[in-house]
């Protein structure tokens, strides 16, 4: 009767084979061509450091104006922008305005490339639901998969540094840009689409002058959701030598610093909240938007 109280499982020389079997297959591939695979990566490497540099040379007077002008501009609220500046003096005079230029220069790129790759796969899922069947299993894994787990292969591959942290983050925060931009789509009136169509436009037309318009502020719930998941990685990916405020965050619970961890933990907190409440208020502009010209 043992079949009935532990479930039949391979042979463990078996198991242990075909573990060895992958393991040694993926350092194979990693010793091929990892350097090709970096070599691939060193725009991206460009574009990291370029902002990294911008944020944190930039005198700060210069950053902190740039940051309320964007505030101002994507929600027309005082109140919003003055918590911005609140957050970010309160950053500054706790001496964390560097790590926190840093981290926001990592949020700004990996925003940029979620942006670049979910916007187009959003809207091919959108557009065949063949495509729909296939990635939907892919964001499964992706969404539940344990965030250290994406460490492995990229270090593997890439070593310690900021892009393979930057490429972490990417997976993690990528599938909620995805999802969104291809339910925005398909949730585009019918009847729109209809009128648009007896106006003899293309499918191109369609898209860029009709569903994307109206998918907007579904869109932007995805940029919202993915840059909060990004700021949520960052502790995470801070363990592979990405710099910013999950480092002394990292520092504070090897070393048990309860007022480092805390202190940093807020920071990210109040960037976190200053992200979030920015594009909400955005994406509620373009709805509102939306409903006086369609409604």
């Amino acid at each position: 009767m043992d079949w009935f109280y532990q479930f039949p499982h391979m042979n463990d020389n078996a198991l242990r084979d075909l573990k060895k079997v992958i393991d040694e297959t993926f350092r194979g591939f990693t010793r091929s061509y990892g350097d090709l695979i970096e070599g691939f990566f060193t725009p991206l490497q460009h574009f990291l450091i370029a902002a990294d540099r911008f944020m944190t040379k930039t005198p700060w007077p210069i950053i902190t104006l740039l940051i309320l002008v964007i505030a101002w501009a994507a929600t027309r609220s005082l109140r919003i922008v003055g918590g911005c500046l609140a957050t970010l003096l309160l950053i500054g005079y706790f001496g964390m305005w560097d790590d926190t230029m840093r981290t926001i220069s990592m949020i700004f790129v990996c925003t940029v490339l979620s942006i670049a790759i979910g916007l187009p796969t959003g809207i091919l899922m959108s557009r065949s639901d063949k495509v729909q069947r296939i990635v939907n299993p892919v964001l499964d894994v992706m969404q539940t998969m344990p965030s250290f787990v994406y460490l492995i292969p990229v270090v593997m591959l890439l070593g310690i540094g900021k892009v393979p942290g930057l490429i972490a983050v990417v997976i993690y925060a990528i599938p909620p840009m995805i999802r969104l931009t291809n339910l925005g789509i398909r949730l585009v009136d019918k009847d729109v689409l209809e009128a648009a169509d007896a106006f003899g436009a293309d499918n191109r037309q369609k898209l860029f002058k009709v569903q994307l318009p109206l998918a907007l502020p579904t869109i932007m719930a995805g940029i919202n959701q993915t840059i909060m998941m990004a700021l949520a990685m960052v502790v995470i990916a801070s363990m592979i030598g990405v710099q910013g405020l999950g480092q002394p965050v990292l520092k504070a619970i090897a070393n048990q610093y309860f007022t480092l961890g805390i202190f940093n933990g807020l920071a990210i907190v109040g960037i976190a909240i200053m992200f979030d409440r920015v594009s909400q208020a955005y994406g509620e502009r373009l709805q509102k938007h939306r409903e006086v010209v369609h409604g």
